[in-house]
């Protein structure tokens, strides 16, 4: 998997986010800060879970270096240094210069909320993330995205060509380095072979309703049902439909003077809301997998 340290080509910005997990055993805290203290790197932010129904260790730590800018270590220094503590406590980890943003590529198809409010956090920068590129399989998108100064990508897909189109997909996704891949209400299922090769890094949004509702026009179903609360829930995509690991969810409160259109328009907010902040926590790697479940580190 390429991390976002990979990509840093500038000198080091002196702030530093590592983030693992591991087995859970005595000597894990000592180990990693005791690792910071050689190498003169100041603690700003740590957090850290055990799980104590698998037996597994989580954390995250910000970090910045007290050395003037010359001395400091690179990204790759840090990460080669730091391999044979990882090793010792068999950690899974990633550690990169902070202000390297996420390499994101977003798909769509003709439901813009998403997408729209993902862009406009991305222009004021409150999401930490590079765009360069939008696909959809559809058109419509494509003036708002040129309107950010975005590239914009079409690759339609039907049934023939489902197999030609994600092989592009996962193409284009090679060539741009992409870490991130954030379906915006894109309403084509990816196959298992890409779902696997995406594995932890593509992040899916979908309606949540107390009963569920599926097929065509979920929020008008709710309606005619009279619900009385209508939410959202941001996941890892996995080959089993709509059921990875929960990263965000969030809920509103709806009544009988809400309209069809009030309840289609109130459930775009809250599921732009989500996937706005699931997509923040992973681009900061406050996210890990932890079997069927996440780890998430506000």
């Amino acid at each position: 998997m390429v991390t976002p340290a990979s990509t840093n080509a500038g000198p080091p910005s002196g702030d530093f986010v590592l983030a693992l997990d591991c087995p859970d055993r005595p000597g894990i805290v000592h180990a990693v800060t005791g690792f910071l203290v050689r190498h003169g790197g100041n603690i700003v932010e740590s957090q850290q879970f055990g799980d104590r129904l698998n037996g597994r260790f989580f954390m995250r730590i910000d970090f910045a270096m007290t050395a003037p800018p010359k001395d400091r270590p690179s990204v790759e220094q840090l990460r080669e240094e730091f391999a044979g503590t990882a090793a010792d406590f068999e950690m899974t980890f990633e550690l990169w210069d902070a202000v390297t943003p996420y390499r994101t590529l977003i798909m769509v198809s003709k439901h813009l909320h998403c997408l729209n409010d993902l862009l406009f956090r991305h222009s004021t920068g409150s999401l930490h993330v590079d765009i360069p590129v939008v696909v959809s399989n559809h058109r419509d998108a494509e003036p708002l995205v040129r309107s950010h100064g975005l590239e914009f990508r079409h690759i339609p897909v039907t049934a023939a060509t489902k197999d030609d189109a994600e092989a592009e997909l996962m193409a284009l996704h090679e060539e741009l380095g992409i870490h991130l891949v954030v379906l915006a209400r894109y309403m084509q299922v990816l196959s298992d072979d890409v779902c696997r090769r995406l594995s932890g890094q593509a992040i899916n949004i979908h309606h949540s309703f107390l009963p569920s509702f599926k097929g065509a026009k979920p929020y008008h179903q709710a309606f005619d049902r009279g619900v009385k609360l209508i939410g959202a829930t941001a996941h890892y995509v996995t080959a089993d439909l709509d059921e990875g690991p929960i990263i965000e969810q969030d809920v509103i409160r709806v009544d009988h003077n809400h309209d069809q259109a009030q309840l289609v328009a109130a459930g775009r907010d809250v599921e732009a809301a989500v996937l706005s902040r699931a997509v923040r926590w992973h681009s900061e790697s406050r996210v890990r997998l932890d079997g069927h479940r996440t780890v998430v580190f506000r």
